[in-house]
């Protein structure tokens, strides 16, 4: 009897989870099955088959701004200034540190593995690479930062493009196509499906970065409402009491109502992480091919998230935390496998939220604004693989960086990974930079596309364990500040509630003999 009641509370405490492991199982068994139908599922059927996921992915986003506006107000304006100053340093100093870890661990490893070989650049490519100028990539980030319009920031980000350049046909060489290649241009997106050419004169459109335009492009601005949320917080959070209270009851209250409704989708979560691996298995196309060119560059990838993941962050939760950092992380193993369906950290955000709050104990007020900063800025998985993939398509040129040139690739993926916004495969557009940083070919970001994909769900992963592991440290670390700040609050009650009831006095124990101190009703209160 035991061991059933045992088994049901197993049961019950982890059903969620199992089902959603089930859901990863039966979706990549229907995807292997549905691909051995002739003919093919049409790209119709697949959108079919796809749609409970989309439905899914549309309801996470949905809840991405009224969360992270939420959270983050109401988060900063219980702290006080002090605290929020402290808690901001230690979380950006944990950013920063294993961000860095994680590109030096990349780098180890691909320039150890040599996944690219000696320069045989006889591979697939796939899809397209847009192009970005290192300084117009960082003051975009800049300028997003500080949108001239909040309301407008739900929606749409700042973006520099670059409008089409023709170039004449000069009857010379191209001396900087060592390829020989010829490349169709559809731009601000320039499509790299490549054609051999015989003709030595053809040549590629210029890269003019001259001419360019700043605009605004659709895609929700994250860093300018994190910045706008963690500046209005601390504003409340310094206003007088009556009025900040009034405030704070507002962003409490609509943060939990999110929360509420977060709950509820948790629970579709299984349904449409099971049709999203489906329809992702489905529309893979020469997986053979896929496997055979770019295997050891997958496994790279890969062997250095599963060292970060399960070693070094695990380690920096020991070492500072002093408690079993893998029961830790039980508490946010479902969070870590919806980022695994989803591959978006943005997404996987109230999940994160919801199992550090409800399994881990984590504060809400830690929680509240070490995630939503977390999920936009801490991209662990996504500078790892930055600067393995900018050294793999160096290899595959046949180019040696040099100690320099590695450096470079060190700051600019830490760099870029923070500009990386939470959503699937944003880690492509941000390589462009790592690329241009060291001189690279920006076309052959498209040799890895085949495969990104599978390789964005695992490094999401690891992006949203940093995320949590984070918020474990940090809470750690200010739990000393929490409970003076709690101690602080009672002191307020208490004082409140003394001055509160103006319908009792202090009575003088010599004028009525109460030598005990207490209270009694006013005279005019006891009047009839």
């Amino acid at each position: 009897m035991a061991s059933s009641k045992g088994i049901r509370n197993f049961l019950k405490r982890h059903l969620l989870l199992l089902m959603i492991l089930l859901a990863m199982i039966i979706g990549i068994s229907l995807g292997i099955g549905l691909r051995s139908l002739d003919p093919p599922m049409s790209k119709r059927e697949q959108m079919y088959l796809k749609y409970p996921g989309e439905l899914l992915m549309r309801m996470l986003k949905l809840l991405i701004l009224p969360l992270i506006m939420s959270s983050l107000i109401a988060g900063l304006a219980t702290l006080d200034s002090k605290a929020t100053g402290k808690l901001g340093g230690r979380a950006i100093l944990y950013y920063m540190s294993t961000t860095l870890i994680a590109v030096i661990l990349g780098i180890i490893l691909v320039v150890g593995i040599r996944p690219g070989g000696d320069g045989t650049k006889d591979t697939i490519r796939d899809g397209t690479a847009k192009l970005a100028h290192p300084a117009d990539a960082f003051l975009d980030l800049i300028r997003n930062l500080f949108p001239p319009n909040i309301m407008e920031s739900c929606f749409r980000h700042t973006t520099t493009t670059y409008p089409d350049v023709p170039v004449k046909n000069t009857g010379q060489v191209d001396t900087n196509n060592t390829t020989n290649e010829t490349k169709t241009s559809t731009m601000p997106m320039t499509t790299m499906n490549m054609t051999k050419s015989t003709n030595p004169a053809t040549k590629k459109p210029a890269k003019n970065y001259d001419n360019f335009s700043v605009g605004m492009k659709d895609g929700m601005n994250v860093l300018g409402i994190v910045l706008f949320s963690i500046v209005f917080g601390i504003i409340i959070s310094r206003l007088e009491k009556k009025m900040a209270d009034t405030l704070i009851n507002v962003f409490v209250a609509l943060n939990e109502a999110i929360m509420r409704m977060v709950a509820l989708v948790i629970w579709y979560s299984p349904i449409g992480i099971l049709f999203l691996v489906a329809e992702r298995v489905v529309s893979m196309e020469n997986i053979e091919e896929v496997v055979e060119k770019l295997g050891m560059y997958a496994i790279t990838v890969l062997a250095g998230l599963a060292i970060h993941g399960m070693i070094i962050l695990p380690l920096i939760y020991l070492i500072f935390v002093r408690k079993n950092p893998f029961v830790f992380i039980g508490g946010v193993l479902q969070a870590l496998i919806t980022a695994l369906g989803t591959s978006s950290s943005s997404a996987t955000l109230p999940v994160t939220i919801s199992c550090l709050e409800g399994n881990n104990g984590i504060d809400k007020r830690i929680t509240r604004f070490v995630l939503p900063v977390g999920a936009t800025i801490n991209m662990d998985g996504t500078a790892l693989y930055e600067a393995v993939a900018a050294i793999f398509i160096a290899q595959m040129n046949g180019i040696d960086l040099d100690f320099g040139q590695i450096i470079a690739v060190s700051i600019t993926a830490t760099a870029a990974s923070i500009g990386a916004a939470g959503v699937p495969q944003a880690g492509l557009v941000t390589m462009v930079i790592v690329l241009s940083a060291v001189g690279l070919p920006l076309e052959d970001v498209t040799l890895i596309i085949a495969i990104d994909w599978f390789l964005d769900r695992f490094r999401t992963m690891v992006n949203v364990l940093g995320d949590s592991i984070g918020a474990g440290v940090v809470a750690h670390f200010s739990q000393d500040d929490l409970d003076e700040m709690d101690g602080d609050d009672v002191i307020d009650d208490i004082s409140v509630q003394l001055e509160a009831p103006a319908i009792y006095k202090k009575v003088n124990s010599i004028s009525n003999g109460n030598t005990n101190g207490a209270y009694s009703p006013a005279d005019d209160d006891t009047k009839m």
